[in-house]
């Protein structure tokens, strides 16, 4: 099939891809905590990732963004969320969620953290993970992303604006 039978019309609605990572050790989960000079979510902790590349698959730039963020190479990481984010604009966004799970033994590799302009990386208690400076919709995203299991069907949810910009988060099985 030619490339010009793969349909894609800019009347259509079009998401920007992007990758958000968790990595899950134990009762710990790696976050990044948000540089004192980032643009967007100082001082504030988030999962790992970032946009995918042109011609990268989702995954490889899932670990990608990792090996970049952290040093760490993950064999492991699997979907298990999918996000659309309505930003009001012609061009919204499309998050694929990935969590890889660190064996708690054997494991010192993960102990050294390096620091980067993108932020501190911590392993956070996952039972403190609530008194932390979050990202806004991290409250609601972790416990899907911590429950979920290898071979689950992946969470599905949209985000939105409502007209204050407050953002209203909704999964599909809502």
């Amino acid at each position: 099939m030619p490339s010009s039978d793969q349909g894609v019309n800019l009347d259509h609605y079009l998401l920007v891809p992007r990758t958000l990572i968790f990595l899950v050790k134990g009762d710990h989960v790696l976050l990044l905590k948000g540089g004192p000079e980032k643009r967007l979510w100082s001082g504030l902790y988030n999962g790992l990732g970032g946009h995918v590349e042109r011609g990268e698959d989702i995954i490889s730039a899932a670990y990608r963004e990792l090996i970049e963020e952290t040093g760490f190479e993950v064999k492991d990481l699997w979907l298990c969320g999918l996000i659309t984010i309505d930003t009001g604009e012609e061009i919204g966004v499309g998050i694929f969620v990935l969590r890889g799970d660190i064996p708690a033994s054997g494991s010192d590799y993960f102990e050294s953290l390096p620091s980067s302009p993108e932020g501190s990386l911590e392993w956070v208690p996952i039972n403190q993970l609530y008194s932390l400076p979050l990202v806004e919709d991290l409250p609601v995203l972790l416990p899907r992303v911590l429950g979920a299991n290898p071979g689950d069907q992946p969470f599905s949810a949209h985000y939105l604006y409502d007209a204050s910009d407050r953002l209203m988060i909704v999964f599909r099985d809502q």
